[in-house]
């Protein structure tokens, strides 16, 4: 189960031969993030995010699905010049941001929360973080404009995509390329292991058809 309405999330597993059911959470990201000491971290922050979206899609599924499942969790949030970054809320504050983003780097923290339920029980619940370093291009006055009227930077986390229009404006990637997305694979698949689970279980239960 994807706790997630991430459109990018859910094609990297269902890329990756995974299909999952879609539950999105009613969380309120604000309201979990004022609870956090003013001192968390990137990591602290996104994992709590992660982990409250796992939890309360968790709770409201039923059987036949919450007899033997898998919840995933997740939040991404982008880190720069000392500032954490989730989705701006305005085009101005877009510009600004890629005003700040253009020609530097930054670290793209995605929190992954996972819980196994059997029996309409937790059996195991775990939340770890991806971080990725992005290397961000210097866009033209031109392309920023018409990247910020796409209205795509209001709908993702740092206000960029790499598998979407945002990819022409990112040079590299240090680390794992689907965390960037919004789901690593990598993490993934080691926090599968400890709740019993494998890709090929995986791939066996969820086919993409």
């Amino acid at each position: 189960v994807l706790g997630s309405a991430s459109s990018g999330r859910l094609a990297v597993l269902r890329g990756a031969g995974i299909d999952p059911l879609v539950v999105v959470s009613g969380v309120d990201e604000d309201a979990v993030m004022a609870g956090l000491p003013g001192s968390a971290s990137p990591d602290a922050v996104t994992g709590a995010l992660a982990a409250a979206k796992a939890e309360h899609v968790a709770a409201t599924l039923q059987p036949p699905v919450s007899t033997d499942c898998v919840v995933i969790g997740c939040d991404s949030m982008l880190y720069i010049d000392g500032k954490l970054c989730g989705k701006p809320p305005t085009v101005d504050e877009a510009r600004v941001r890629w005003r700040e983003m253009a020609g530097n780097s930054g670290q793209l923290h995605t929190g992954h929360s996972l819980i196994r339920l059997r029996d309409n029980e937790i059996t195991h619940q775990i939340t770890e973080t991806a971080v990725t370093t992005v290397r961000f291009a210097r866009p033209d006055d031109d392309d920023l404009e018409a990247y910020l009227a796409s209205g795509e930077p209001l709908r993702v986390a740092g206000g960029f995509t790499l598998d979407g229009l945002g990819g022409w404006f990112v040079d590299g990637v240090d680390g794992d390329p689907s965390s960037v997305i919004g789901i690593s694979l990598p993490m993934l698949r080691r926090l599968l292991r400890p709740a019993g689970l494998s890709v090929a279980a995986l791939w066996a239960a969820n086919p993409v058809i």
